[in-house]
């Protein structure tokens, strides 16, 4: 199982970036897939799911509104839309799927929103 992002880079307040996590290994479809976000000195936490079952998304109440996750089966990725981007949305973003009992992560792609 291997999960890479991509994507992330330096952008103004009120920008947009859409980030990409390609799955190799497994059917990323077939499994929840979650977005996690870590920004210095804070606790990683999840940003957004989109589940295998009915393809339905979730969000924290911090994003909502602002971005969107989907999914590309027959490429086996899945993508986070981010508009609107704030100062502090700047984190080191990750793609997660928990298969087999066991937590992938991958290495993470950085998002800095500045001016």
């Amino acid at each position: 199982v291997q999960l890479v992002e991509s994507g992330g880079g330096l952008v103004q307040p009120g920008g947009s970036l859409r980030l990409s996590c390609a799955a190799s290994g497994f059917t990323s479809s077939s499994y929840n897939m979650w977005w996690y976000r870590q920004a210095p000195g804070k606790e990683r936490e999840w940003v957004a799911v989109i589940r295998s079952a009915t393809g339905s998304t979730d969000y924290a109440d911090s994003v909502k509104g602002r971005f969107t996750i989907s999914r590309d089966n027959a490429k086996n990725m899945v993508y986070l839309q981010m508009n609107s981007l704030k100062p502090e949305d700047t984190a080191v973003y990750y793609c997660n799927v928990y298969r087999g009992f066991k937590d992938y992560w991958g290495q993470g792609t950085q998002v800095t929103v500045s001016s």
